[in-house]
């Protein structure tokens, strides 16, 4: 119980620090001018995190650190073997579990089914620290089962989960932060962190830019596996997010964000589209 109380407190101080943090500087410095209000932003966007979390609750009634505890005298677990160093195997499992979330992310831009759920994040017409809990309560079920079944099969340390979780909390809502950090520290911080402006160009209106900078805390996987872009085609400044024709207030609409993986036909995954596009 020590364990399931530790991860609740760290993850919920994690995402209150880190949203209020992301907010505070959005509100002083913002990138961009949004297009709709503030505060219908955030509110359609809050409920639909929380029918996210009441899904997820309803659904698996276990957390990432519940099933590590269950899983720590696992015979096949990869990752509580002995003979690896406690330290070792936190930072590999830490490792592991973002290869995974960039993996998941990667699936949600390739596979047509999956990009029709996803695409509810990319309809938001802008993009602030709301943005990051713009998501689908199947995407959130389809990616915390998968998340929990990797957990199970790798039996990871339980600090190593609880650090993970938290530090993907922090970065979630401050890459999705509608503001800039200086060039001088933007440019070295991207090549440990994912950064707002880089995380900016993978919600471009375009679609070649969409399936580029997928990382979630790290982004090294975007390097090693050819998915990273520097600069949005159009540039920092003139880049468009969104998806075309989902641009409108529409957009916020709570019915809306609930169907459209269900009533719209969205075009091609960026995955696809890109592949099609470099083979003409």
């Amino acid at each position: 119980m020590t364990w399931i109380r530790a991860e609740s407190v760290v993850y919920w101080l994690a995402f209150v620090a880190a949203f209020l943090c992301a907010a505070i500087w959005e509100s002083v410095h913002p990138k961009r001018q949004l297009t709709g209000a503030l505060e219908r932003r955030w509110g359609k966007h809050a409920i639909l995190f929380l029918t996210c979390s009441a899904a997820s609750m309803a659904v698996y009634r276990i957390s990432p650190v519940v099933t590590a505890l269950a899983a720590a005298g696992s015979p096949i677990g990869l990752l509580n073997k002995p003979w690896l160093p406690l330290a070792g195997r936190c930072v590999l499992a830490v490792l592991v579990l973002d290869f995974v979330k960039y993996g998941t992310h990667w699936a949600y831009h390739a596979v047509p089914y999956l990009w029709r759920i996803h695409q509810v994040h990319h309809s938001d017409p802008d993009f602030d620290v709301s943005t990051a809990v713009r998501v689908h309560p199947v995407e959130t079920l389809l990616t915390q089962g998968a998340y929990l079944g990797v957990v199970a099969v790798l039996a990871p340390p339980v600090l190593a989960v609880v650090v993970a979780e938290a530090v993907s909390c922090i970065e979630s809502f401050l890459s999705h932060t509608n503001a800039s950090l200086p060039g001088w520290v933007e440019w070295p911080l991207r090549m440990v962190l994912v950064t707002p402006d880089m995380h900016r160009i993978h919600h471009s209106e375009e679609v070649a830019e969409q399936g580029k900078n997928l990382g979630d805390i790290f982004p090294w996987w975007d390097y090693l596996f050819g998915t990273y872009l520097a600069e949005p085609a159009a540039g920092p400044e003139a880049m468009v997010t969104g998806l075309k024709g989902y641009q409108t207030s529409r957009s916020l609409n709570i019915g809306f964000m609930l169907a459209q993986p269900f009533c719209e036909a969205p075009p091609e995954p960026p995955m696809v589209s890109s592949a099609a596009g470099d083979a003409r």
